[in-house]
């Protein structure tokens, strides 16, 4: 019997303008991506960077980030591609679902990287700076599940039980059947997290990296006790599911990286010269390109060498 306090499910997730598909799932992911920018750049001047990095290093991080994320997906989920009656071609086909925050995590990490070294910057003060951000964009993106009627959990009678249309329930259940909802409960448990980071980074002076390591714990403890209320098909490895294990795994390589961090000791925030390079690249536009002769003349140093940034132009040598 349903209950009248379940959660419905969408009558659909797909719209058209015209002939072009407008898919709740990638809207989602989309804003989730927006608020996360707003979020880094807000965190990351208040460590003493430049705001606009945040959206330059998203340039290179989104596009890697949703590689790895597809290619985690298609790794960890093979039978739908390469198995019996799979499609590889399939396995370009993002716009129907399918992203693996891992593998999202570790190729975006590697944009950013790219991104920062670029600029002369240090990974850690953005990295601490993206941590809280990264929940609150899972958070949004995790409600793309739910118009897709996907990923929920396994039967229940709880009165905030999902309901699930008859053309995407799982075999073996009747009709009417109601689920966890475990795209809420990731949502919730990711926002929540996201407060208590930053509520402990407002009152605990963190290295450069710890922030980072929290957001790699939080999530991970969330994500591992959500993803055992799962019922739809995984790769299961000594009768975990595969997502399980990857969760044990990172949550210590946050706890590792944590105590290294403090080790290391590094700051947080930008140091005098990380703050003198945000400054000497904005003073060619104010003051005109004589303004960072000097600095190039005495030969300063950046974060990983000489200050060779000049006018922005295409011969410049900080563009070779």
């Amino acid at each position: 019997m349903t209950l009248p306090t379940a959660i419905p499910s969408p009558g659909r997730g797909v719209w058209y303008l015209g002939p072009l598909p407008l898919r709740a799932y990638g809207i989602l992911i989309v804003c989730g991506m927006v608020v996360a920018v707003w979020i880094t750049s807000r965190r990351y001047a208040a460590r003493g960077g430049d705001p606009e990095l945040a959206s330059t290093m998203a340039m290179w991080a989104i596009p890697f980030g949703i590689v790895g994320a597809r290619i985690y997906h298609v790794l960890t989920s093979p039978a739908a591609y390469f198995g019996p009656g799979g499609n590889p071609l399939q396995a370009l086909e993002i716009w129907k679902g399918g992203l693996g925050i891992w593998g999202g995590v570790a190729l975006g990490a590697v944009g950013a990287w790219i991104a920062l070294r670029r600029a002369g910057q240090r990974m850690g003060p953005m990295a601490d700076s993206v941590a809280p951000a990264l929940l609150v964009a899972q958070a949004i993106g995790r409600w793309g599940n739910w118009f897709n009627q996907e990923l929920f959990g396994a039967p229940t009678t709880l009165p905030w039980g999902l309901r699930i249309d008859a053309a995407h329930m799982p075999a073996g259940y009747p009709e009417g059947t109601l689920f966890h909802p475990t795209f809420l409960y990731e949502c919730l448990w990711n926002l929540a997290m996201a407060g208590l980071i930053v509520l402990l980074d407002r009152r605990h002076r963190f290295r450069s990296g710890q922030v980072f390591a929290l957001y790699l714990m939080a999530y991970t403890l969330g994500r591992g006790w959500i993803e055992m209320l799962r019922i739809d098909d995984a790769e299961h490895v000594l009768g975990l599911r595969l997502n399980v294990w990857a969760s044990l795994l990172v949550f210590l390589g946050g706890l590792v990286l944590f105590v290294l961090a403090g080790r290391r000791g590094a700051p947080t925030e930008l140091t005098a010269a990380e703050r003198a390079l945000v400054v000497s690249r904005d003073e060619p536009d104010r003051d005109g390109p004589d303004a960072a002769l000097p600095a190039e003349q005495e030969g300063s140093e950046g974060v990983i060498g000489p200050t060779t940034h000049g006018p922005t132009s295409p011969g410049a040598p900080g563009d070779r």
